[in-house]
């Protein structure tokens, strides 16, 4: 029996799950839409085979950082659903492969990854068994003994948006009341899809008072909050790309009105330009988001933070935010201070873009530490945050307007 297995996991982490094809592609000096052409033959070279999705991005990263790690996610009887199987099992045995579930005559999940060196990704997704996963599914003895309970994209499971939410709501707060912190991530929907047609405000009225870390991009909370705005500055900066406009006062709206909805620490994904950090000034409701309470409570209260990330060659960025997630919730679970969670969860996400798929690039949890140690370079902060200071080259870390000197 593993050590693993024996002591029980710190964490669980539960939701989607898919098998992912990424081809090797060379670069593309036209762009995406040199690929995508009626017609046209692209040579590719060959592909890797790995699992995605946020139950095995996060959490493989989080079983290769050391923290004793259970998966729970839902697939098929078919032959994807077995190579999802196949490929837990490489990772960790039987032990990471024991919480899925397999639903007879349904079909597993699958994502064709497109993704040429130098130009962000492109998924094209099947959600399958994703979209039958409902609150029945996670088992109250699967929780028992366990500190943090993460789920991952909601948006791509039909049950966890349809009648407004009320089944996201019944499995986040089954989590709560077995005294488990909860994390919560997301993924942007198709605009088109019956989920990006979610009212998703809505939603996070009845989700979020279960939720005390939530971990969104910027992108995908500025859609589903404030979706005119988010069409407006598409609009006006003829791109989808609206992480370079991430800048101070709105990712400061918007992490207000998350606290507000009644998450107790929010942690926005800004992609190459770093991860940002909310938490509410309110020292009695952080004290109470249960078994992954912050160790280091004083230094977590009221808190604006933000850490650029380190400068690496990038091979892919597939599960590059769920592993900088991963590194976010094992500092968290290591009770660490807030600017050393921040580093520790960006360095992750960097070691996993070193490499084409989703996870093979995460280390152990002490030598990503001896990176950061070794004098590891961040990339330069190019987001305008007015009222902000930077706690300099030593410290990479820069502090909200309303941060102390």
């Amino acid at each position: 029996m593993s050590t693993a297995a024996r002591a029980g996991a710190e964490v669980v982490v539960a939701g989607h799950i898919c098998l992912d094809v990424i081809p090797a592609m060379h670069e593309m000096k036209d762009g995406m839409g040199a690929i995508l052409v009626p017609g046209k033959l692209v040579d590719i070279g060959p592909a890797v085979i790995a699992t995605g999705g946020a139950v095995s991005n996060t959490g493989l990263a989080l079983h290769r950082l050391g923290l004793r790690t259970k998966l729970m996610g839902k697939i098929g009887d078919d032959m994807f659903g077995g190579a999802i199987v196949d490929v837990l099992r490489s990772y960790g045995g039987d032990e990471l492969a024991s919480g899925m579930i397999v639903a007879a005559g349904e079909s597993s999940s699958y994502t064709l990854v497109i993704n040429p060196p130098n130009i962000d990704r492109v998924f094209l997704h099947c959600t399958g068994a994703n979209d039958t996963f409902t609150a029945a599914d996670i088992q109250e003895e699967a929780l028992a003994g366990a500190k943090l309970f993460h789920f991952g994209y909601p948006p791509l499971m039909r049950k966890m948006y349809e009648d407004g939410g009320d089944e996201l709501a019944a499995l986040l707060a089954k989590a709560k009341r077995a005294g488990l912190t909860v994390s919560l991530d997301l993924a942007k929907p198709d605009p088109e899809s019956p989920a990006g047609r979610a009212d998703w405000r809505g939603i996070f009225l009845k989700a979020l008072p279960q939720v005390d870390v939530f971990l969104p991009s910027f992108e995908e909370i500025l859609y589903m909050l404030r979706r005119e705005q988010y069409e407006a500055l598409v609009a006006q900066h003829g791109t989808n790309d609206l992480l370079p406009f991430a800048e101070g006062p709105l990712l400061r709206e918007l992490s207000q009105e998350l606290l507000e909805l009644g998450v107790s620490i929010v942690v926005l994904k800004l992609g190459e330009h770093g991860l940002y950090l909310r938490t509410t000034d309110d020292a009695a409701k952080l004290a109470a988001i249960g078994a992954a309470a912050p160790e280091q409570f004083g230094a977590w209260v009221g808190r604006e933070l933000l850490v650029p990330c380190f400068e690496v060659v990038v091979a892919g960025t597939t599960g590059a935010g769920d592993c900088t997630i991963a590194g976010f919730l094992a500092g968290l679970l290591k009770g660490l201070a807030p600017e050393a969670v921040l580093d520790g969860a960006v360095a992750v996400g960097a070691c996993n873009v070193e490499h084409a798929d989703a996870t093979s690039g995460v280390p152990a949890w002490d030598a990503v530490q001896s990176r950061m140690a070794a004098g590891w370079r961040r990339r330069e902060v190019k987001l305008a945050l007015p009222g902000w200071r930077s706690g300099g080259t030593s410290d990479g870390v820069w502090y909200g307007p309303e941060e102390q000197e």
